[in-house]
């Protein structure tokens, strides 16, 4: 797989809101080429973590680096992990954002449904900041 493109950085609040927890710089990069095997990948990117430093003490803990697959191509799973699409990417303005950023018009393989509507359909509390530089 190759790099296509990059989001912007966002600086976003914490998803649940911890209290005293700084918050995130959250992007996006799109890959093109051969699909590796979900797993396989999601081990891949959970090793990067590892490597850097990440603890899973507990659910929604603050951490040092979270990767994830949002989707892949319109690939629809359950289970095994990774479920895909990501179950609450739809729901996340942190993810959405430099989403519509790497792939304008990308529509939710099981809502059918644009990332530019979802973004329209959430709240507008708490938007991402873009960061400069």
């Amino acid at each position: 797989m190759r790099l296509a493109a990059v989001s912007r950085w966002y600086e976003t609040v914490p998803v649940p809101p911890v209290p005293g927890v700084p918050r995130y710089v959250n992007g996006m990069a799109r890959l093109k080429g051969e699909v590796p095997d979900p797993a396989a990948l999601l081990a891949g990117l959970q090793g990067l973590e590892d490597r850097a430093g990440r603890q899973r003490p507990y659910p929604n803990a603050p951490r040092t680096l979270d990767l994830d697959i949002v989707a892949i191509d319109d690939m629809l799973r359950a289970a095994p992990d990774p479920v895909l699409p990501h179950p609450r990417a739809h729901l996340r303005r942190f993810v959405l954002q430099p989403l519509a950023d790497v792939a304008p018009g990308w529509v939710h393989p099981s809502l059918g449904v644009t990332v530019e509507a979802l973004l329209a359909g959430l709240p507008a509390d708490d938007l991402p900041v873009p960061i400069e530089g």
